[in-house]
């Protein structure tokens, strides 16, 4: 009859993650290099190269803070082989960027710069992804220079090395070419899913032609 018997017991299913990947419960600090001095009085974020206008658009850090902020909640997988899921990320989505200042019709990637002239490079489609956000903030508090301040951007689909921390601007541009981890020898697209962390492991059409 229903309702008699044994309650069925259930196993909670254990989060999914990529290949080859861990579950971190905390936040490791990994990056390449110091920790770079904010100072907002000379701090610009800026989006040039081919743009739709031709124009160089800029914002100053008190600019940048006051634009559409919201929040996204995402994965980071790290290409050292942690997963962290479902964090909360606060900031302004890359979309907003893209209506402030588009593109030229004919651009197929974006190069992100960070402090030290350090860069990854993205698919439009990748970097105009739903959640991918210029992130501020984590779990409502604003990121620590450790992890990024003031700007760092998260791109969930991707490796984390492909979202910088300490970015400065964008370069949107009409052919591929790799940032600074790409050229030494990881892998140009870096999904996680199919675990393409080298570049010995690209396919024809992964990378820049040559």
């Amino acid at each position: 009859m229903e309702g008699m018997g044994q309650p069925e017991s259930r196993e909670e299913e254990p989060p999914a993650l990529p290949p080859g990947q861990r579950l971190q419960r905390g936040w490791p600090v990994t990056h390449y290099g110091p920790v770079p001095k904010f100072r907002a009085e000379r701090w610009e974020f800026r989006a040039f190269g081919a743009t739709a206008d031709g124009a160089k658009h800029c914002w100053s850090h008190e600019e940048f803070t006051a634009l559409p902020y919201t929040t996204v909640v995402a994965d980071m997988h790290c290409v050292t082989k942690f997963s962290m899921l479902g964090a909360e990320w606060g900031g302004v989505r890359t979309r907003t960027i893209l209506d402030l200042a588009p593109p030229a019709p004919d651009v197929t990637h974006v190069m992100v710069w960070a402090e030290y002239g350090f860069s990854s490079n993205l698919r439009l489609e990748d970097f105009a992804a739903e959640k991918c956000i210029f992130a501020t903030h984590r779990s409502g508090e604003l990121l620590t220079a450790e992890h990024g301040f003031p700007v760092r951007l998260i791109v969930p689909h991707l490796y984390a090395w492909k979202g910088p921390k300490w970015v400065r601007g964008i370069e949107y541009m009409r052919a591929d070419r790799r940032g600074f981890w790409e050229e030494r020898g990881y892998h140009n697209v870096g999904d996680p899913w199919r675990e393409q962390r080298y570049s010995y492991q690209e396919e024809p059409g992964d990378g820049p032609e040559l």
